[in-house]
């Protein structure tokens, strides 16, 4: 399965969404900016991932 990320940065806390290749949500979630918090989030995801955004 092809799952994409895309992570909105704010000044304290990280929206991060994960979808799939038909646009359902897999992942939702607000995260700390905290670079092993979202790393731990977004492991079990890890093989499926195939892009990485983050949003502007």
């Amino acid at each position: 399965m092809s799952l994409f990320c895309a992570i909105d940065l704010h000044s304290n806390n990280s929206v991060a969404v994960i979808i799939d290749a038909q646009d359902n949500v897999v992942l939702q979630r607000r995260l700390p900016n905290d670079i092993e918090v979202i790393k731990a989030a977004l492991r079990p995801f890890q093989a499926e991932l195939h892009a990485l955004s983050q949003a502007r």
